[in-house]
């Protein structure tokens, strides 16, 4: 009992947070190439690459037709102005310096702002309908500025005149990007008219018409100076890339028109068609290059932000946006760096936690349901409403996830899964169709090859209503199912192609939610949507507790501290750790705020993931091991500050001696080395000299720890030697500068008062005993 207490766990604390950033709309990245800017609602959030966090969170301005200038790192408005623009500003860019902004309004209107000195330069009429582009050539002698508005053309502005002096027409849709040459003569214009189009900027003509046969959203011409022969570059004319709704990137020769690259999609991903190409959710709306990486950057309509490496463009980093509810998540991975989630969608997700990467898994076509991971850590299992079960894999070098196995056979949603306990031998489902299988996975699951087939071993009608989870025991020999049929049953998986029904848990009043069986002991633990768990036993199937306390649904259950604890999460956005020999919650966490389907604890306990319907996913850590781990280290530190203080002392370095013992903070300590001082010669003199040298500071704990030995008989004469020196030596001004020092000087007047009466008694004492003892001598002196 007494270890089991020392497991227990009391609380967790939050440790990150994966939670929506993206859910649309612009996207920018700085130019030292470390932030991406991006909006997300009322707000726009500030991502590090390098971590996968978000910084900074900047309120968007309101419609009150004002531009506002931030300072993004304090989050702090250092200017806001009136646009001037009579509607709403549709489009805006800076020029190379910072210095210069153009924003296109939907009046038609181009303004020029002077950012530094704060005033409106230009105002370029002509334009036909909204300017949804701006853009400023790359070299700032030329004084030029590119626009695009609903008339499809390209304006070229002379700053100097304000006046057009070209309109470049070949597009017949909206232009959605421009990208200049180096040596800024040539442009390629993107349209969604699916045409690209390469311009002689000095003659002003079109040079080329590229088509794309894609509405395209990205244009960057490539760096001629880089070796980019693996994605088709062997030439040394201009070569441009793309990316577009059929969300692949593709490179292309300007002077042949050809395309002489195209990037593969993952093998479980099936191109756009052309009937779905409007809507394609792995459309590519924006292309960035970023030249001191040589990267480029890509967003998609899914609202995800991928950095590919040049010159493989293999993929590099890749950040989720926005996931939709959480519907699962769980750890995976050595050491537990990766979660898998499933987020209302036909695809999975997997995030290294310590940089927020992701990788989006592509196999199921309807949406995953359910995940459960195999006791290594590096096999897991999926479930969707595509009513089929998926195996997959990750490479422990790598990271990279690939699906290794599948089966189908219900007729209907599959909601649960669970995988075997003591090796990757099987998998148990538990579908809207009532019936549980067992599927048997091949021998090896994690080796090289295609896709294999799972064969189910064993069906079984268990229930009359949606099993709505599923759960394998310690030794796998046992499972267990809850269902919408307010029970829970007990099954054997001994038996050769059959599953037996051992027993059923009656006691629910409504639905079943979650089932789940103790690590240690005999019993099984349900959740359900009637706010309670319970702990049964697979004895008798009688109910050994109830646990009340959720204000809702209750929708998972797992066992922590080796089984002496159960974490609960419900439909009321809590998370809720139980003791379960005394039925008590000894900790309520506000995880979200939105139905808690998502709870996994890390193979030591020491972490906890949630996921929630709010779209957010927290990882959490166990504070009560952070805490002894922390007591611990202080330990440590004392154990190695006393030694080297009494190393101090031995060497009669009593001016460090005394400055390390009042950095430990502790009064006794600090009374040692007092009485050290004034054990040894000319200790009046050794004292004094050292307590000067000390700062301020010092001094001040110093006459902090006096009023404390003041108090006691015994330690009264050390304090009254420090005090001596203290107040003879430091000004009254100097003294009340010091924290609490009218508080502790008149703390000691008392004390040092009955310390007097008590000295003065004792004098007058050893006076008369002197007195007492002359007399004696002289009354029994010998006679000589």
């Amino acid at each position: 009992f007494t270890v089991a207490v020392f497991l227990f766990l009391y609380s967790y604390a939050v440790s990150s947070k994966i939670e929506p950033f993206y859910k649309g709309g612009k996207v920018q990245i700085s130019k030292d190439e470390k932030y991406i800017f991006c909006t997300c609602g009322s707000r726009v959030n500030v991502l590090e690459i390098s971590t996968g966090k978000i910084i900074h969170c900047v309120r968007k301005p309101s419609r009150a037709l004002l531009l506002k200038q931030w300072d993004w790192r304090q989050a702090n408005c250092t200017r806001s102005w009136r646009a001037i623009h009579t509607v709403p500003v549709a489009s805006m860019t800076f020029d190379s310096t910072s210095t210069l902004l153009a924003t296109g309004g939907c009046d038609g209107t181009i303004k020029l702002w002077d950012v530094v000195k704060q005033y409106c330069t230009h105002n370029l009429k002509g334009s036909s309908g909204v300017v949804h582009l701006v853009q400023f050539h790359p070299n700032t002698d030329l004084l030029q500025l590119f626009s695009s508005s609903l008339d499809c053309g390209i304006r070229i502005w002379d700053l100097r005149s304000s006046q057009c002096v070209s309109v470049l027409q070949s597009h017949y849709s909206a232009v959605t990007s421009l990208s200049f040459s180096p040596d800024g003569n040539t442009m390629v214009s993107s349209g969604r008219d699916k045409i690209c189009t390469v311009w002689d900027l000095k003659t002003r003509k079109a040079k080329r018409t590229v088509p794309v046969y894609e509405a395209v959203e990205g244009v960057v011409i490539l760096p001629g100076s880089t070796d980019l022969t693996e994605i088709g570059v062997k030439s040394k004319d201009l070569h441009f890339i793309t990316a577009g709704s059929k969300g692949v990137l593709r490179v292309w020769e300007a002077s042949t028109a050809r395309c002489v690259y195209t990037q593969t999609l993952p093998s479980t991903l099936p191109s756009a068609s052309e009937e779905d190409e409007n809507d394609n959710p792995r459309s590519l709306t924006y292309l960035f290059h970023l030249p001191a990486s040589a990267r480029l950057a890509t967003v998609t309509a899914e609202h995800n932000i991928l950095l590919y490496q040049l010159p493989a463009l293999t993929t590099q980093q890749q950040f989720v946006g926005y996931s939709d509810e959480v519907l699962d998540v769980k750890f995976l991975g050595k050491g537990d760096s990766h979660i898998v989630v499933a987020t209302n969608s036909c695809q999975l997700k997997v995030f290294e936690l310590l940089t927020n990467s992701c990788q989006i898994l592509y196999g199921h076509t309807d949406t995953v349901l359910t995940l459960d991971v195999f006791k290594k850590g590096s096999l897991f299992a999926s479930c969707a409403k595509d009513r089929s079960v998926r195996v997959w894999h990750m490479d422990s070098d790598s990271g990279q996830v690939r699906c290794v196995a599948q089966g189908s056979g219900h007729t209907n949603a599959v909601g649960s899964i669970a995988c075997s306990r003591m090796k990757a031998s099987f998998v148990a489902t538990g579908s809207q169709d009532c019936t549980v299988k067992v599927w048997d996975l091949p021998a090896d699951c994690s080796a090289e090859g295609g896709i294999r087939q799972l064969t189910a071993r064993a069906t079984e009608k268990a229930h009359d209503k949606d099993v709505n989870s599923v759960a394998v025991s310690p030794n796998d020999k046992l499972l267990a199912s809850g269902s919408q049929d307010r029970t829970a049953k007990l099954w054997s998986l001994t038996g050769e192609g059959t599953v037996g029904l051992l027993g059923v848990f009656r006691g629910h009043r409504r639905g079943v939610w979650a089932v789940c069986f103790s690590p240690v002991d005999q019993v099984l633990a349900t959740t359900s949507a009637d706010g309670t768990a319970k702990l049964w036993s697979l004895q008798d199937f009688s109910c050994l507790k109830t646990f009340e306390g959720h204000d809702a649904s209750v929708l998972k259950v797992i066992f922590v501290s080796r089984g002496t604890q159960l974490l609960t999460s419900g439909s009321d956005g809590l998370v809720k750790l139980w003791t379960i020999k005394t039925n008590e919650c000894v900790k309520t966490l506000d995880a979200h705020q939105d139905k808690v389907w998502g709870l996994h604890a890390s193979r030591k306990d020491d972490k906890m993931v949630t996921g929630s319907a709010d779209s957010n996913i927290t990882v959490w850590s166990d504070v009560t091991e952070i805490e002894m781990a922390e007591e611990q280290a202080k330990q440590e530190d004392q154990i190695l500050k006393q030694q080297e203080l009494s190393n101090l002392l031995h060497g009669k370095k009593y001016l460090k001696a005394l400055g390390l013992a009042i950095s430990l903070d502790q009064p006794h300590t600090v009374l040692t080395v007092i009485k050290a001082i004034r054990e040894g010669e000319n200790s009046s003199e050794l004292l004094e000299k050292t307590l000067l040298k000390l700062r301020q500071d010092q001094k001040e704990s110093l006459l902090r720890y006096c009023v404390v030995w003041n108090t006691n008989a015994r330690n009264c004469l050390n304090a009254q030697a420090v005090l001596q020196v203290l107040l003879t030596h430091l000004p009254p001004e100097e003294l009340l500068q010091y924290q609490g020092a009218r508080s502790h000087l008149e703390g000691l007047i008392p004390y040092t008062e009955r310390h007097m009466q008590r000295i003065g008694r004792l004098l007058q004492a050893s006076m008369f005993l002197n007195y007492m003892w002359q007399k004696m001598r002289v009354a029994g002196a010998p006679s000589r």
